[in-house]
């Protein structure tokens, strides 16, 4: 019997823009680097509550190492590791593992962290705090979860901005989740600006520098692109904004969790693509979307550079001592 002989396909042509920054930021990294000490140190099983980035081949990747997660922490049994995740838990959660004698690791991102202080000085100084974010959100639950009930307003849109009602106009601070979209944010803090002349914000941007530069990438890459794909999983706040800013800018675009979610119909009559990815996407997800362009198409690469990464956060002194 003879062989077909494989049929000749010419490739179409197609200009890849692959924005930097992009993927892991350093608050990611620390968390998963912690995730990974833990297991060295401690041996498996080390439990982790919640995701411990948004992005479920990081989860799987560290399951397979011996991690366990849980949504609670009274799934985690007496005397073993627990680590909190990088968006980080009210403080309810630490007391009842103090309560119960863990040895808990917390791996909240440290610009997170600020975050909370920042709500417990402004309570102490007497002030109700408008927070900006999503409903939902595990670092919005873990940031109302640092001040008494009541002592903040959640602002989701610029509407909740327009509309809210306070009972005190002269004694309001405002607070921002760390993953919005810069303008969307800065469209909201500027009316509540106007509205409550006296309130009072942090000294600098709340929203971290990984998300403001990724939107940054972005915004310069997409207005090249007839489509942008951003690989992030569904539940991640930054990798949505990502999305948001790509189809703002004039691009079709579309949240990937990876190569095997690509509907290559979105690509009739593209001949620009734009790449990103979330803050809690491996660049090994990157890589693989490559690969499968490359497979189809005659691809040209060109890297959108608009910033370069140089933050490092330190690890819980527990992980790194003798």
């Amino acid at each position: 019997m003879t062989a077909t002989a494989p049929l000749n396909i010419t490739k179409s042509d197609l200009a890849v823009l692959i924005a930097a920054p992009r993927g892991f930021c350093a608050g990611v990294d620390r968390a998963i680097h912690i995730v990974e000490l833990a297991l060295e140190r401690y041996g498996a099983p080390v439990y982790v509550r919640h995701e411990i980035v948004h992005n479920q081949v990081v989860v799987d990747s560290l399951k397979a190492k011996g991690a366990v997660f849980v949504e609670e922490l009274d799934e985690v049994p007496d005397g073993v590791p627990v680590v909190f995740s990088a968006h980080g838990v009210p403080k309810s959660v630490p007391a009842a593992a103090e309560a119960r004698a863990l040895n808990y690791l917390d791996a909240t991102c440290p610009l997170v962290s600020k975050v909370h202080r920042q709500a417990e000085r402004l309570v102490e100084a007497g002030r109700h705090i408008l927070f900006i974010g999503h409903q939902g959100h595990p670092e919005v639950i873990g940031t109302f979860g640092q001040v008494p009930d009541g002592a903040m307003t959640l602002i989701e849109t610029l509407e909740d901005a327009q509309t809210v009602m306070v009972s005190d106009p002269e004694t309001l601070g405002f607070l921002t989740q760390t993953t919005l979209s810069v303008d969307d944010t800065a469209d909201m803090v500027a009316e509540l600006q106007r509205r409550f002349p006296s309130i009072i914000g942090p000294k600098g941007d709340d929203i971290c520098y990984a998300t403001s530069n990724r939107q940054a990438a972005v915004k310069a890459m997409a207005p090249r692109c007839d489509l942008v794909l951003v690989i992030g999983a569904t539940n991640s706040s930054n990798s949505q904004r990502l999305r948001e800013v790509a189809e703002r800018e004039g691009a079709a675009a579309y949240l990937i969790q990876r190569a095997i979610n690509i509907d290559w119909g979105w690509f009739e009559g593209v001949e620009t693509v734009g790449i990103t990815a979330g803050a809690s996407a491996p660049e090994v997800l990157v890589q693989e979307v490559l690969s499968h362009l490359a497979d189809r198409f005659n691809v040209t690469r060109e890297n959108i550079t608009t910033a370069v990464e140089q933050v490092v956060f330190k690890l819980p002194r527990a992980l790194v001592a003798n």
